[in-house]
């Protein structure tokens, strides 16, 4: 035998030990969600269908329109600045094409609530314009219309800053 030798106690895994270790597992699992959760509303900016599966039903038909679209030529040019929002198209050759019936729905990416529609009435030279004030923030565009009978559409996603002036992204 040793002089000054302890005998060890033995341990004994109790109550408030379980306590612990789940407190700290799922006080590490709930951590994460938050933070997760905090990051996905603070960066999403996702789009929100109300049916999806409808929404899927008519994803052919819109490419085939696009492509459509594409192959005429038509470009535009879109712009905020002091509340009003303008809309300008040209053909392929650059001259200014005229759109009929033309539409302008206005929102947030991923808040329904905010959501408008408006016409976009032509002031002539293929120029369309709106008076609509934006609050700063991300926001989506979609201008739709007919040109020379056939659809016309132009989605966009617009940053309005502190001056409220925007940049298209």
């Amino acid at each position: 035998m040793r002089p000054f030798s302890r005998q060890r106690a033995e341990f004994r895994f109790t109550g408030w030990h379980m306590l612990i270790c789940l407190l700290l597992f799922f006080g590490t699992i709930i951590a994460v969600n938050i933070g997760m959760a905090v990051l996905a509303s603070s960066s999403w900016t996702g789009l929100v269908v109300k049916n999806s599966y409808v929404a899927s039903q008519k994803f052919n038909a819109e490419l085939d329109a696009a492509k459509l679209q594409k192959s005429h030529g038509w470009t535009s040019r879109l712009a905020y600045e002091n509340g009003v929002l303008t809309f300008r198209l040209l053909d392929r050759d650059g001259i200014s094409a005229t759109m009929t019936g033309s539409k302008l729905a206005v929102g947030r990416p991923a808040f329904e609530q905010q959501d408008m529609q408006l016409a976009l009435p032509a002031l002539g030279d293929g120029v369309h314009a709106a008076r609509i004030e934006l609050a700063p923030g991300n926001w989506f565009l979609r201008v739709d219309g007919l040109i020379d009978g056939k659809p016309y559409r132009r989605d966009a996603r617009l940053l309005v800053d502190q001056n409220l002036s925007g940049t298209l992204q």
